[in-house]
């Protein structure tokens, strides 16, 4: 099983770039929260923390595909290095503005740019795996790589950055986040050799490779079901442990549900796949949409986390298979910003499927708020049930039993 990850890593680069995008990453899953942190503890006021958190989030939605686009014609280290030099300087005016008491409305601002300027590291290391692979099943392992390690990062950033905020400082937690993408992200850019080819845009318009909206667009929209089913999980799941008077194994639930698929998205990297990506994204779906259902009925807690931990295998699965097919249908010229389509819709569809919960927590409870992730997962199999691929689709060849 190993061999398979032995083979991609083994090529020259690839480890190098891999790991190193991921400790570039880890601001994704510890400024949001650190943000919470930082302006609460100043200000005492979770809504003003989930307000400035939030500019940020939303700034980043807005200007990801444009950066993506921006990568793919000026190459990555064009634009990363601007990109993070940017974003640290506004992460850190964001820090000094909250310690020093600056009007409100400069801290919004600035955290509106440290948001916009946050770089696409996924998909530039997706980008790179693209064009450092030709085999599609090599290339299906490659993602699923990266699948672990976005759930380890998320599994550990925000444990670092709450430890870091409430034992050491308030600002450590952002401080921390800050060294690791800048030094990353900068890192990554310095690797010229694994780096895709820019693709400057052409004098006529009309030579530009054209972007499969059949494929795209749902997959994007699938993408923002997903990312609302997420969102409300995670504020469901606090809920349901405050309610039964233990709040404190909210984390210890959340990090079964991510066990689960980082198991499952190793799993599915060292197997050679039968069933097309089109068809095991809406298989992975339907399982998500599924898994969902039973966690409307659990009481008790120890219950509730061995349903999660099931739950969580249909989760990297079928994230794996949304950027596989992704990079089997966008032009290479135009491959950075076909993926940040679809990461910007999960990253998206958070917020307001947080929000949603909090809105059936507060009305009804916990349990019934765990609806709201049902509906996202079902909302996600229509989208992929509309997903349609042109004849440059490359789907994975048939060579197993999987």
């Amino acid at each position: 099983m190993l061999a398979t990850y032995r083979r991609i890593l083994g090529r020259p680069g690839t480890a190098l770039f891999s790991a190193t995008g991921l400790v570039a990453r880890l601001p994704i899953s510890m400024v949001g929260l650190g943000i919470v942190l930082l302006v609460e503890a100043e200000s005492g006021s979770y809504g003003l923390a989930g307000s400035v958190s939030g500019v940020a989030l939303l700034a980043q939605a807005a200007c990801a595909v444009p950066q993506a686009r921006l990568i793919d014609r000026l190459g990555q280290s064009r634009v990363l290095p601007v990109a993070v030099t940017v974003w640290g300087a506004a992460l850190a005016a964001l820090m000094w503005s909250v310690q020093s008491g600056w009007p409100l409305a400069a801290t919004y601002v600035v955290a509106a740019v440290a948001g916009a300027s946050l770089p696409s590291v996924g998909s530039c290391v997706r980008s790179r795996w693209a064009h450092a692979l030709e085999d599609a099943d090599e290339l299906q392992t490659a993602f699923a790589l990266e699948a672990v390690a976005d759930e380890a990062v998320f599994m550990t950033g925000p444990i670092v950055v709450t430890l870091l905020a409430t034992a050491v400082h308030p600002v450590a937690g952002l401080a921390t986040a800050l060294v690791a993408g800048v030094g990353g992200t900068l890192t990554l850019s310095t690797q010229r050799a694994t780096e895709p080819p820019a693709h400057p845009p052409l004098a006529d318009r009309r030579d530009r490779a054209r972007m499969p909206w059949a494929t795209v667009l749902p997959l994007t929209l699938g993408s923002l079901a997903l990312g609302t089913l997420f969102g409300a999980a995670e504020v469901t799941t606090v809920a349901f442990t405050e309610e039964r008077g233990q709040r404190a194994l909210a984390g210890v639930l959340l990090a079964l549900w991510a066990a689960g698929s980082l198991i499952a998205g190793f799993l599915t990297g060292a197997v050679t796949w039968r069933r097309t990506v089109l068809a095991r994204l809406r298989l992975g779906a339907a399982g998500m949409s599924v898994a969902m259902v039973p966690l409307v009925l659990i009481e008790q807690v120890w219950v509730m986390g061995v349903v999660l931990f099931v739950a969580g295998f249909a989760i990297a699965p079928t994230l794996i298979a949304t950027m596989s097919l992704a990079e089997q249908s966008v032009p290479a010229s135009r491959l950075t910003e076909g993926m940040a389509f679809v990461q910007t819709g999960l990253v998206a569809g958070v917020a307001p499927g947080a929000a949603l919960a909090g809105i059936v927590v507060d009305a009804a409870g916990a349990s019934p708020a765990y609806l709201v992730s049902v509906g996202g997962g079902v909302l996600a199999l229509v989208a992929a049930l509309a997903v349609r691929t042109g004849s440059s689709t490359r789907d994975a060849p048939n060579l197993s039993r999987a």
